[in-house]
């Protein structure tokens, strides 16, 4: 017993730690000056004490001396072994004072604790990205080299880190192994099934400190910042557009390029983004895996059901600044601010002529058009425009594919769809012309008069 209770007489004059043994001490210097003595003959890495050069040999010779006795897996160190025994107990003796969280090893306790403090001791000398974990740091200077060394066997497509080659090989075999209990969809990712989940409970966690909008992701919020401060980090190197994600300008980019890599194999139309492909691989499937909960209806994409519901509540979170009027998405809200600013950004490359919205572009292309070169397949009729085909093609493929969110209509062409939401705008005024007719009397001439001005009533 004495022995566990000598007096640690040799004390550091740099820290001041002290220790038992002379020897002790000259190692633990090594820690302040830098020293390491101790050479691996094979590699030439060296080491700061003898015992730390002996369990590295073992990475050249393949010795693994320490051997798990429940399930035979061996080990070049005796603390590997240590930790690797807690995989069968579920000890955790390593727990957080400030949240009560328990790990395995005192180093995943270390990496946890720089949540609470901040702290990203990895920084990058090019960016001055700072990182929790040096392999976050390492992953990340690819961003800068452009290397990716992992690479899928099946497309050649190259990675950054092993993980996203992962999650990416999945693509190919079809394998989902994170599934929804609310609705049964499968994802690729575990954080990607938690995101969707907010879809079912309506958490948005991650809220603007501007304006209070909530996002169900960090990353949305960051780059929904970049509205209120203008920031577009992300610059395209042909024209110098910004843009406020990464992925956007990626997308942009591939205008210049020509570059549509994702393919459908039903009918080879070519997109710029996977997700687009996956859209549009259900008007073969005729999935429409988003259901309203109060009316059954589904669609094709979660901001098809988002805007749909909006139609239940009456909610238009999209305001105008200058006039106060309410929209039910932003793309909506983007377009009626044109009207205050006189901006026309779709140009005709022919005439000139600006527009608000690219789809009164296309509409207008159509007058310059003198022949018709896009043929439906099936029935040879011919279109001036590739939309226009497609939109007749869904006529022979999938049928309608434009729904009415005021009834169970659908269309087949957007067209349409507009033409038709105009009945139930009459029909929501036809409240207010009965108004007025009580008001005026028996029907005549005055009151046909005053019928066409009820549109103007508010």
């Amino acid at each position: 017993m004495t022995g566990h209770n000598k007096e640690k007489h040799y004390e550091c004059d740099v820290c001041g730690k002290a220790w038992q043994y002379p020897s002790l001490l000259e190692a633990h210097r090594r820690v302040h000056t830098g020293e390491r003595p101790f050479d691996c003959a094979e590699c030439g890495k060296n080491f700061a004490c003898h015992d730390s050069l002996l369990q590295h040999n073992r990475v050249h010779s393949g010795e693994r001396p320490f051997t798990c006795s429940d399930c035979g897996m061996s080990f070049a160190r005796l603390s590997g072994l240590q930790e690797h025994r807690r995989v069968h107990t579920d000890e955790r003796p390593f727990t957080c004072s400030d949240c009560g969280k328990s790990f395995k090893t005192l180093k995943a306790l270390k990496m946890h604790r720089r949540v609470h403090t901040g702290e990203k001791p990895y920084g990058c000398s090019t960016c001055d990205k700072s990182f929790a974990r040096l392999s976050g740091l390492q992953v990340h200077r690819r961003v800068h080299s452009g290397e990716r060394p992992y690479t899928c066997s099946d497309c050649g497509k190259g990675f950054k880190s092993p993980l996203d080659l992962k999650v990416h090989r999945r693509v190919h075999t079809g394998e989902r192994p994170y599934t929804c209990s609310d609705c049964g969809k499968g994802f690729t990712q575990s954080s990607n099934l938690l995101v969707h989940q907010r879809m079912h409970t309506g958490e948005r966690p991650y809220t603007c400190a501007q304006c209070g909008k909530g996002f169900t992701l960090s990353t949305r919020l960051l780059s929904h910042q970049r509205t209120h401060t203008g920031e577009r980090p992300y610059t395209c190197s042909d024209c110098g557009k910004g843009f406020i994600r990464s992925n956007s300008l990626l997308d942009h980019q591939r205008t210049h390029t020509g570059e549509r890599p994702y393919t459908c194999a039903q009918c080879s139309r070519c997109f710029t983004r996977s997700t687009y492909l996956l859209e549009h691989q259900r008007t073969h499937t005729g999935e429409r895996p988003y259901t309203c909960g109060q009316c059954g209806k589904g669609f094709t994409r979660s901001t098809y059901l988002l805007k749909h519901q909006r139609t239940h509540t009456g909610e238009r979170p999209y305001t105008c600044a200058q006039c106060g009027k309410g929209f039910t998405c932003s793309n909506s809200l983007l377009s009626h601010q044109r009207a205050h600013t006189g901006e026309r950004p779709y140009t005709c490359a022919q005439c000139g002529k600006g527009f608000i919205r690219a789809t009164k572009l296309m509409s207008h292309q159509q007058v310059h058009a003198s022949d018709r070169p896009f043929t439906s397949p099936v029935c040879g009729e011919r279109f001036a425009m590739a939309s226009h085909a497609l939109s007749h093609q869904r006529v022979h493929t999938s049928g309608p594919s434009y729904d009415c969110p005021y009834c169970s209509e659908s269309f087949d062409s957007d067209r349409g769809l507009r033409q038709h939401r105009r009945a139930h705008a009459s029909e929501r005024l036809l409240p207010l012309r009965r108004v007025f007719h009580a008001s005026t009397g028996p029907v005549g001439e005055p009151a046909v008069t005053h019928q066409r001005e009820t549109p103007c009533v508010r």
